[in-house]
């Protein structure tokens, strides 16, 4: 048990380190950068502790492979005994110290997911394979030592192992990564730190942590635990007064940075070594690392490497040095390991290079690779402000206290004092600032009112000309500044001073009216070439060299005494706004603000003009009219905003196909038309509709899914017939919807005889609604039999149209077209509210109800009225939804397969049984099918015409039926006609029916009698 309780205190005495390289590293760094640090700090700490758990460990410890790797323990779990678990901790501790080394290298200046990213190299893929080589063999497990670890490498407690690893990975970073902004520019220092009383705690606690770092190293409480904490302490006093000595001696004083990276380097140098050395060797391996510390802080200096916290010096360097210090001045009688001096060197030698250039080189390869997908450099403006605020948006005083002074002097506002912490540092020197403040304020305040009062007397004379909104420049006769009142100097950007005594034409005319505005002085304004007494003239002037702008100036004579002493007044107004504002509203009265192409008012005033030229000149306009396929299906699943960006994505497309005498405007939605002036003909016009459609084929990307443009096109020119503009829009409009009629995705060109379809069409739309509202529609029923004829389980609902001219007219030739508009949803509605009026009739007779199905429409299933307007009207008639069944068929699901499950669901929620129509004639996935809330299959009748002739078929009607029982689905067969086919299908399993075989569609009256007949057989 004493080995158990060891482990978990040295364990714990470990973790101690964490808070204490915590401390030495946020206290040693700029206060701006200290809250990262930290934060870096813990997190490394969290990832190297998840990844030891998941791999590291078995990767270290399992059995090994050829000595290189281990292969077993990961995912270390409860079945382990105490000890190994304790053990376990203890090495998971030792990870996520040389996992926290790199931090204090690289400190404010690298990023946050950056360093993570290196943690998760170093802890993955560098040090638990370089400690399998060394020390594989501590733990119990199978297969061959460790390679270095068989050829007699010591290293104790992990002066390589550990902080060498570290030191290496940390080097690698500092290599890549650069140094910090100014640190080796001349002249400039960066500060030791922000706060190095707390560096000092944090070295004192990574000392007291390190009692369990070597001490814990023997995994039991031995006799030898007291003197390797003896040694430990004596090298770590040794380094950081070597270090301090050297430091005085040198540079005349003592650096706090150097007593603290001394005293880590005699913990670093001796850990290797501590239970194999006597107390004096222990003085002489500290005093050498505090040696290479303060020679190596210089090396990293002179080679012009960033080491923000020395860490290469003080674990790399001394790490190497405490290494092969096991050779030196190691006892051979602890050693016992049957190497000479020179061998034992030899392989220390060995080891220490083998994991340099495995470290080196691994972790520089994942750092190079990682920099080239996210940089892990912070940018200069993330580094100027801090990484507490860049990275955390966390603050600190200080912080609050510089920005607030920053904000006053950008803004040139000290009328409010800065924010004043009480009770701190900051706070105080706040406080004095305001104090400092206010009596500069005073001043201030004091000297302006006594200039103010001073200048009273002049700002009355001078009212009108300094709160004029224009310029009021005044020139004598040779175009010398005069006066230049304070719009002028706003509106050119200079002051009176600046400018007066110098000549306005040579400061303000652009250079090429320079000899015309001349001569017009020399004229006294008065020639009719340049500027004009009295009247307003449009120019332009200049600011600046390349910085023109319009005008409008008004001349006056200031006085009329003599010509020789000649005076001008002018009245400058900049007209760059208005020029602007007339711009902005040329562009929305006839510019698409999405688009930026051209709109229907633009096109139309563009169409009216070109047609009178066609006329005049007998040429000819032509126009293609675009309609985008499929639009609303996009805007309405993936949002408005995919729809905006498609819509500018086709703008940018027909302008590349476009050349520059064409007219492209937005007509309206989803709609475009190119109007054609040059060359015009049927060919030209079909050439450049195959463009547009070519280039529209090509897939565009939206909310990370590709998708095609499919385009309907219509082509119209007047030729020799003369039209008005609305007449050929009209025609292209006509010819775009026939080639939608044609099957999408293609051009047409009109005809007269597209006028007469459409108008049909048209027409035969407003005879089906005038239908529906003079009762020309009306139900039949087909029953759906168990078996036997007269054994009826429910009945179909099918439409009838009695056209009071035409006669009886086929659903199929009314339902596509009304299934084009919302047509098809008024028509399902009539339906149902149809079967449930029938339902509640026959139910007021007493006849026995069946189930009614009824066929739903695609457009219908994902409007958002169904569920409500099918709820409202089961409720209206007082009618179960278990007597209601909607159908289906498998196109509908080719639509939005989401929004089509909702709402079955729903429906489903009203008891209402959802079956599918044609099933097998679809495309349905059968991934989607188990997901539908679904309760009847029906095989489609083009299955059933012929099962009982060919194997095909019948196989297609087995598989069906099979299907339907494993999802647990009742099965229908549509269609039956014959004795043959009805005893096929009973002898797959079927055992539902609907056909002529067994009855026709009839009237309700008929089906009345048949369920009433079938009551009293009952």
């Amino acid at each position: 048990m004493a080995e158990f309780y060891w482990l978990l205190v040295a364990s714990a005495l470990v973790f101690m380190m964490q808070a204490g390289f915590l401390c030495l590293e946020s206290g040693r760094i700029r206060s701006k950068n200290s809250i990262n640090v930290a934060a870096k700090n813990i997190s490394d700490f969290i990832i190297s502790t998840t990844l030891f758990w998941l791999f590291g460990f078995g990767i270290m410890f399992g059995d090994s492979v050829a000595g290189v790797f281990g292969s077993s323990d990961f995912f270390f779990d409860d079945e382990h005994t105490p000890w190994e678990i304790s053990f376990f901790i203890f090495q998971m501790m030792f990870c996520g110290t040389a996992a926290t080394l790199t931090s204090g290298a690289v400190a404010e200046r690298m990023t946050f997911i950056g360093y993570l990213a290196i943690t998760v190299v170093l802890s993955a893929f560098i040090y638990p394979i370089v400690g399998h080589w060394a020390w594989s063999s501590v733990y119990p497990s199978q297969g061959p030592q460790g390679w270095l670890e068989a050829l007699g490498f010591i290293d104790f407690a992990g002066s390589t192992i550990v902080h060498s690893v570290g030191g290496w990975v940390a080097l690698a970073a500092i290599i890549i990564i650069g140094p910090r902004l100014g640190r080796f520019e001349e002249g400039i220092r960066l500060p030791p730190g922000n706060n190095l009383p707390l560096s000092a705690l944090g070295t004192m606690l990574i000392w007291f942590g390190w009692i369990g770092f070597n001490g814990g190293s023997t995994l039991a409480l031995t006799n030898d635990v007291p003197m390797i904490i003896l040694n430990t302490f004596i090298s770590a006093a040794w380094g950081g007064l070597i270090a301090a000595a050297i430091n005085y001696f040198k540079d005349g004083y003592i650096e706090v940075s150097f007593v603290l990276n001394g005293t880590i380097a005699g913990l670093v140098g001796i850990t290797a070594s501590c239970h194999v050395v006597s107390p004096g060797a222990s003085v002489v391996i500290g005093a050498v690392s505090g040696v290479v510390v303060y020679y190596g802080s210089l090396l990293m200096t002179r080679w012009r490497l960033d080491d923000a916290l020395d860490v290469v010096p003080a674990h790399l360097f001394a790490g190497v040095w405490g290494t092969l210090s096991v050779a030196l001045f190691g006892q051979a009688d602890k050693i016992d390991n049957g190497l000479s001096f020179v061998e034992q060197l030899w392989v220390q030698a060995l080891g220490v290079v083998s994991i340099g250039v495995y470290c080196f080189v691994v972790g520089y390869a994942c750092m190079r690779l990682l920099n080239y997908f996210m940089p892990l450099r912070a940018s200069k403006e993330q580094e100027e402000q801090g990484l507490n605020v860049a990275e955390h948006r966390a603050t600190t005083e200080l912080f609050d206290l510089l920005t607030s002074m920053q904000y006053q002097q950008n803004n040139a506002d000290f009328s409010k004092p800065v924010p004043e912490e009480p009770f701190t540092e900051v706070g105080q020197i706040a406080h004095k600032y305001n104090q400092v403040l206010g009596r500069v304020n005073t001043e201030i305040a004091q000297r302006d009112d006594a200039l103010m009062r001073f200048q009273e007397s002049e700002m009355r004379k001078s009212a009108i000309l300094n709160s004029s909104m224009d310029c009021i420049v005044t020139i004598n006769r040779f175009g010398s500044v005069i006066e230049f009142n304070p719009a002028a100097e706003r509106t050119f950007g200079c002051l009176k001073t600046q400018v007066q005594g110098k000549s306005f034409i040579g400061l303000f005319v652009m250079e090429e009216d320079r000899i015309k505005i001349f001569d017009s002085l020399n004229s006294g304004f008065s020639s009719s070439n340049g500027l004009i007494l009295n009247r307003r003239n449009p120019f332009r002037l200049q600011r600046g060299p390349n910085h023109h702008f319009p005008a409008e100036i008004a001349i006056t004579k200031a006085n009329t005494d003599s010509s020789q002493e000649s005076e001008y007044t002018l009245h400058i107004r900049d007209m760059t706004r208005h020029a602007k504002l007339q711009q902005r509203l040329k562009f929305l009265a006839y510019s698409d603000p999405l688009t930026s192409l051209y709109n229907r008012t633009y096109l139309m005033d563009s169409l009216v003009s070109a047609l009178l030229i066609a006329n005049r000149q007998k040429t000819s306009v032509g126009l293609l009219f675009l309609d985008l396929d499929n639009f609303k299906v996009i805007n309405d699943t993936l949002g408005h905003k995919a729809g905006d960006e498609l819509l500018c994505e086709v703008a940018r497309r027909l302008e590349s196909v476009s050349d520059s005498g064409d007219v492209i405007a937005r007509w309206g939605g989803d709609e475009f038309v190119l109007m054609i002036t040059d060359n015009v003909t049927d060919d030209r016009m079909m050439a450049r509709a195959q463009k547009i459609l070519e280039i529209m084929r090509l897939p565009v990307q939206l909310n990370n899914q590709h998708f095609t443009i499919p385009t309907s096109i219509g082509i119209a020119h007047c030729g020799e017939q003369v039209l008005d503009a609305d007449k050929l829009i009209q025609q292209a409009d006509i010819a775009m919807y026939w080639a939608k009629e044609k099957g999408r995705d293609n051009a047409q060109v009109f005809t007269s005889n597209m006028t007469n379809a459409v108008t049909k069409k048209f027409s035969f739309e407003k005879e089906v609604n005038d239908g529906l509202s003079s009762q020309q529609f009306f139900l039949v029923y087909q029953p759906k039999v168990l078996l036997e004829k007269d054994n009826i389980l429910g009945l179909e609902a099918l439409i009838r149209w009695n056209h009071p001219i035409k006669g009886l007219i086929s659903p199929a030739d009314f339902i596509p077209v009304a299934e084009e508009s919302d047509l098809i949803i008024k028509i399902d509605e009539w339906v149902i509210d149809q079967a449930l009026m029938q339902l509640k009739e026959w139910r007021d007779k007493g006849v026995s109800l069946v189930p009614i199905s009824v066929n739903l429409s695609g457009r219908h299933l994902v409007s958002d009225s169904l569920v409500s307007y099918i709820s409202k009207k089961l409720a209206f008639y007082g009618i179960e939804g278990g007597y209601l069944e909607i159908e289906i068929t498998e196109g509908v699901l080719l639509q939005d397969i989401q929004r089509c499950i909702d709402v079955l669901f729903e429906l489903k929620g009203l008891n209402i049984k959802i079956s599918v129509d044609d099933f097998g004639t679809g495309y349905s996935s059968l991934s989607y099918l188990k997901r539908l809330p679904l309760d009847i299959l029906k095989i489609d009748q083009s299955f059933v015409e012929e099962c009982d002739k060919h194997m095909e078929d019948a196989k297609i009607c087995e598989t069906i039926v099979y299907l339907a029982r494993s999802l647990e689905l009742s099965i229908v067969a549509e269609g039956v006609e014959t004795a043959p086919q009805l005893e096929a299908l009973k002898s797959l399993g079927c055992e539902v029916f609907q056909g002529y075989y067994f009855h026709r569609p009839m009237k309700n009256t008929e089906v009345a009698k048949l369920l009433s007949s079938n009551l009293e057989e009952a």
